[in-house]
């Protein structure tokens, strides 16, 4: 049985405007793709093809310049995403959409443990209770308790992608964007985060995911999608530096 899809891109595009040049720079153009329930959809391509603006403009970070991206909301409603009001976007990504990057954001001195639980915290959840399940998923992730009351500003590169991982998947979203998870980790923590991916598709949730090592892709992905650069796209990129 097909996995239903939660996300449909549709022609999407993004360039952006060197005012001081008066040049348009290409990002992506006419990018279509699903991301399905329990699937992780793989993004794979060169650098500067739009593959983090793509992300970006899923979670509203950037408003893309033509497109549609449909987002099927816990209640089975469909809602663009490009046309949505803040407010929409804004309870989206505290409830149902999580964006985790290459780095960890966060309060200097604030626990780990107050870094995992804050997406609950945002959500009006008791702190006591919070932090419980911020334990729960702390321990299911195989960090050390030790770490537990320590800001993960002093964590190796490994410890804080877990801790970044982990916030987003306190909430169980429904959809996961993942921007190079497991880059400049060594092989153990990419095996805790190839493991804690895993254990979200089995939960339901749908994964884009921008990866460069075809050997991450082969093992983690359902579904692949290639951004290209057009030639024309090539001679508006070159011309920057001529």
């Amino acid at each position: 049985m097909t996995a239903t899809p939660i996300l449909c891109v549709k022609n999407l595009s993004k360039h952006f405007f060197l005012h001081e040049q008066g040049k348009h720079i290409p990002s992506m153009q006419e990018v279509s793709l699903d991301v399905r329930a329990g699937k992780l959809t793989a993004l794979t391509g060169p650098s500067g093809v739009g593959k983090s603006s793509l992300l970006k403009c899923i979670y509203r970070t950037y408003l893309p310049n033509a497109g549609i991206i449909d987002y099927c909301t816990d209640e089975g409603d469909w809602i663009d995403l490009v046309q949505a009001n803040e407010r929409e976007i804004i309870q989206l990504r505290r409830t149902e959409i999580s964006f985790v990057t290459q780095f960890l954001h966060c309060l200097p001195r604030q626990s780990t443990i107050d870094v995992v639980a804050k997406p609950l915290f945002d959500l009006g959840i008791d702190r006591a209770e919070a932090r419980i399940q911020a334990k729960g998923l702390l321990a299911e992730i195989h960090l050390p308790e030790r770490l537990w009351e320590i800001s993960p500003s002093t964590f190796s590169g490994g410890e804080k992608q877990r801790v970044n991982l982990a916030r987003a998947m306190i909430l169980r979203p429904r959809l996961l964007l993942l921007d190079e998870p497991t880059a400049s980790l060594d092989r153990a923590s990419v095996e805790r985060v190839i493991q804690m991916i895993q254990s979200l598709k089995k939960a339901g949730t749908g994964i884009l995911a921008i990866f460069h090592d075809p050997q991450l892709v082969k093992e983690l992905a359902d579904f692949s999608k290639e951004l290209r650069i057009t030639n024309e796209e090539c001679k508006n990129i070159s011309s920057l530096h001529s």
